[in-house]
This record gives C-alpha cells, structure tokens and sequence, in this order.
C-alpha cells in the first residue's frame, strides 16, 4: 500500500462535516421527541413514506433501509402500530407476505416531522455543500 499523508486541512473538513451531521442529527432527535415519536420511529416513517416506487414495505426491507436487524425492526413495527402510525396488510401480489403502511395519523405526523426537517436541511445546505466540495476537490 502506498503511502498517504492525510493533511491538516482534511483532518479539518471531515471534522467539520462529522460535527455539522451531528448537529442534524440532534436536531433530528430533539424534533421527534418533541412531537411524541422517538428518532427511530421517525426514521421508519420516513423510510416506508419514501420508499423507491412502493407506499409500503416489507420488514425486511425496512429493516435494511434503518440497518437494523429483522428482530429490532419487528419490535419498531409493533411500537407503531400500537401507536396507530402505521398498519400491516397483506401483499396484493404474495398473501403469504405482510407489508407495512402508514395510516392517517402516521402520516400527519410524518408530514410535521418532514417540515421541520426540511427547513433545518435547507438552513444547513450550504456550509454542508462547501465541505463536501472541499472533500471532493482535495482529492
């Protein structure tokens, strides 16, 4: 392997992005809490609502969108639907395959979550774009 010398300048950047995702993240946290749902049930949420050409999701497939394992992410469904976010149905395709979908309140409570979210993403934007450009360009 070739030698590589890491710069001070680097050991800045990737501090300073570490440090401004962090900061999203706590955000992420707070939000949730504040609004009566955990920041991994916001996640699952947000993963099953944003799923690529589908409004419903396997456990398995949620279970790798949150990188959890199958048993953790079965205990997060059941939090849910417990608490009316989301619901689970049978596949139209497969009978013997179980779907989750949000409901109405899981829903609602989604869309508070993803306004704020939004807003806090679109304030951080730029200083994020800047250090990821600087990653890109010191290569």
């Amino acid at each position: 392997m070739g030698e590589t010398r890491i710069g001070q300048k680097e050991y800045e950047t990737l501090a300073e992005v570490r440090y401004a995702l962090r900061k999203l993240l706590r955000f992420s946290e707070l939000t949730a809490l504040a609004n009566g749902a955990t920041p991994q049930q916001y996640q699952a949420l947000q993963a099953i609502k944003g799923f690529p050409s589908r409004s419903a999701v396997t456990i398995g497939e949620l279970a790798e969108r949150l990188q959890l394992q199958h048993h953790s992410t079965v205990g997060l469904v059941n939090r849910l639907v417990s608490q009316g976010l989301v619901q689970r149905e049978h596949s139209t395709t497969d009978r013997r395959q179980m779907h989750v979908v949000l409901t109405a309140k899981g829903e609602l409570l989604l869309e508070q979550l993803t306004v704020a979210h939004l807003a806090e993403w679109r304030r951080i934007a730029p200083s994020l774009s800047q250090l990821l450009l600087q990653i890109a360009e010191d290569e």
